[in-house]
Parts: structure tokens; sequence; C-alpha cells
């Protein structure tokens, strides 16, 4: 019979994690037959979706009240039809909020479970360590430091590596990047990424047109890229340069976020994946987050955080390895200064691209493989040793 794997994204992250899975599954078991929430890389490997992943796309604690009676019957239809005809194996991959509560589900009705990217238990809610141990047989992680925690609780994860340091690029030229892009080969270039959601826009987006305004008033040398996730974004940052800006030469450009990066001496950014891409791109960078106010005072409120650092470069490293501003921190000036510190501070640059390489080092580590060696080593059709031939 041919090996069944449904698997369950709901963010673009999320849809290259599964085609990159459904792909190394596959060259180990042609048979193998999947479906799932899928996006478009999904369905493209070999992914038959039930509903498009964007069905989940809904982020922050706030925001997915209004969603949320929408996303409960979404689970309810899921789990109905999945018993109805179990899968051999599920992968939730990520979206813990929705996927920790389907896995724990089947994973009771004998369904064997895996979930792809840990829940953040180290930086907020670390009752979830637990949550996730009830709801998978496995979990794969992308962080090294995750691993430890789960074995302590006696949760069986295994540490995979980070997809992203496979694929970005060791060695990149900036000047051959710069003319690819049409910029300015000459001169120090920075990259400005207020985020890729419109509510990160209006979250950031004034400040960060702001901080170039300052920025270009001291330095007018000072050239600016920056890249948007939509058009909507574009436009919403285009009108933000032009309130904030100061008239600062700024090329706005769609999409190339990463060769945005790579073609930039530092990057200024808001926190998520993108500061990791940078840091794998071996950038400095100047890294803010705010949060809305009503999630700010639940978060206090409950004391659901734990960590005193957020942006991932500094976890990884254990330390203040690049400058993090968070909430009424973040400021045009504050941003601007960060910027400036780093263009004026050779050889702390150089500490830093010492710093990315050895990240890079520790994450690299083949991840598709890895996650399809761990997934089908829990496979009942096949034993460990077959599973990972």
């Amino acid at each position: 019979m041919p090996l069944r794997v449904f698997l369950l994204a709901g963010e673009p992250s999320g849809d290259k994690l599964g085609a990159g899975l459904i792909r190394a599954i596959r060259q180990r078991r042609p048979d193998a037959q999947f479906e799932g929430v899928a996006g478009p890389e999904m369905v493209a490997a070999g992914c038959k979706a039930w509903f498009p992943s964007d069905a989940l796309a809904v982020m922050g604690l706030t925001e997915v009240i209004a969603h949320l009676p929408r996303l409960l019957r979404l689970r309810r239809h899921l789990g109905k039809r999945l018993l109805a005809d179990p899968p051999d194996i599920y992968v939730g991959i990520d979206a813990p909020d929705f996927n920790l509560g389907l896995e724990r589900r089947l994973k009771r009705a004998g369904v064997t479970t895996v979930h792809y990217v840990s829940p953040s238990f180290w930086a907020w809610r670390p009752g979830r360590i637990h949550k996730v141990g009830q709801a998978a047989n496995r979990v794969l992680c992308l962080l090294p430091f995750e691993c430890e925690p789960y074995a302590r609780a006696g949760v069986d994860a295994v540490f995979v590596g980070h997809p992203l340091a496979d694929s970005i690029p060791e060695d990149t030229d900036p000047r051959v990047i710069r003319q690819q892009l049409g910029l300015a080969t000459e001169g120090p270039l920075v990259a400005v990424l207020p985020g890729s959601r419109m509510s990160e826009l209006r979250a950031l987006g004034q400040d960060f047109a702001g901080a170039v305004g300052w920025l270009h008033q001291r330095r007018p040398d000072l050239q600016f890229v920056a890249p948007s996730a939509s058009a909507d974004t574009g436009a919403m940052f285009a009108e933000q340069l032009v309130q904030r800006g100061g008239g600062a030469p700024v090329a706005l450009i769609d999409g190339d976020s990463l060769r945005a990066m790579a073609a930039a001496d530092v990057v200024l950014l808001a926190s998520g994946t993108a500061a990791l891409e940078a840091a794998l791109i071996k950038r400095p960078m100047v890294v803010a987050y705010r949060l809305s106010r009503v999630s700010q005072w639940l978060l206090e409120t409950f004391r659901l955080v734990r960590i005193g650092r957020f942006c991932l470069p500094n976890l990884l490293a254990g330390r203040d390895l690049v400058p993090e501003l968070l909430q009424s921190a973040v400021t045009p000036e504050a941003l601007g200064a960060a910027v400036l510190a780093w263009l004026d501070d050779a050889p702390r640059r150089h500490q830093a691209v010492e710093a990315f390489e050895a990240l890079r080092r520790n994450l690299r580590q083949d991840a598709d493989q890895r996650a399809a060696d761990a997934v089908l080593e829990l496979c009942p059709h096949l034993s460990g040793n077959e599973a990972a031939s």
C-alpha cells in the first residue's frame, strides 16, 4: 500500500517547509501520496490540497479573535474527515494554535503525528511544551537549543536544522547584486524592511520612514532600498516615506528582499524571519518589534513572556549580537542612530560577520532530508533503517 501523508501548513514559510519535506520523502518513497492544507509550493511538489494554506494565515493575539469561529469550524471539519479516513502520518507544520489541537485529537485515535517547527515556548507560554508532547509523537526543531527542554519533559524531539541555511547562498557580492537591482554600485546602502504584513506597516512603518529621513539629514550620501512583499504594503510604505522620509532617495522594489539585504551594508528590519535571513546573508542589522497595546497588555498581565531577547540572531548567539528595539523604544532617532553605529564601526561589523558565519554552520544540516528521515522513522510501513535508506 502507498504511504499516505497529510500535511497542514498555514503560512508561506510552512508551505516551503512542506514542499521540501514532500520532495525528500518522495525520493525515498516514490509511491507516497500527499494531501493537506497546502500552499502553492506544496501543491507544485505533489500535494493534493483540501484547503489553501492561506485559510489559516491569521497573526497576532487580537487578530485571531475575529477569525476564531471560522478557524474552529475548519478544525472540526478536518478532524472529522481525517478520523473517518486516517492517514498513515499527520505532519502539522508550524501554526501551533491550530495544529496542536488537531494533532492531539488524531494522536488519541491512534494516528501518528509529527509537529514540524517547535512553538517558541522558550520565549512565551512555556507551558506549551507539555501540550506539544500530548499532541505529537515527534517534534522537528529548526533551532539547536530547542531539543534539550523537550528531552527534560520526556518529549521526542529532533533537531533537523533550518532550511534557510541550506538554501541561502553563502557568499554574495553586493556590487553584482546592486547592478542587478539597478542600484548605484558605490557608496553605503541601507535596506529597509518594515514588515511583510499590513499590520506590521501600521505598527512600524512611520518610524522606519522617519528613520530614513533622520539618516538622510545626517548622511546625505546614504542610499536606501525598500523591498515590498505585496503591492499593498509597497504602496503604504511609499506613502509613509512621503510623509516622514525627508525626501531621501529610496529605491522601492517589488519582492527581492533577500537580494535587497545582500546588496546592503546594514539592514533595518522588523523582527521575524527576515532577521534570520539577514544573519545567514551575513549583514549587520537593526531589529524592531512592536505589539498592539492589547497584545502587550495580555503578555504583561499574564506574564507570558520569559526572555529578554526577541530576535533569532541574538537568541542563537546567546548574546546581544545585534541591536533590538521593542515597543516605545522604537523611534526614528533610535533606529537611525543604531544604523549609523554599524556604518561607522568596521571592526564591529567584521565581528558580527564572524558570528553570523558560526550561526550558519550550526543551522546548515540539510533540513529537508533530515526531516524526511525523522518522519519516515515513525512510519508504520517501514522500519527506521529502511525509512532512512
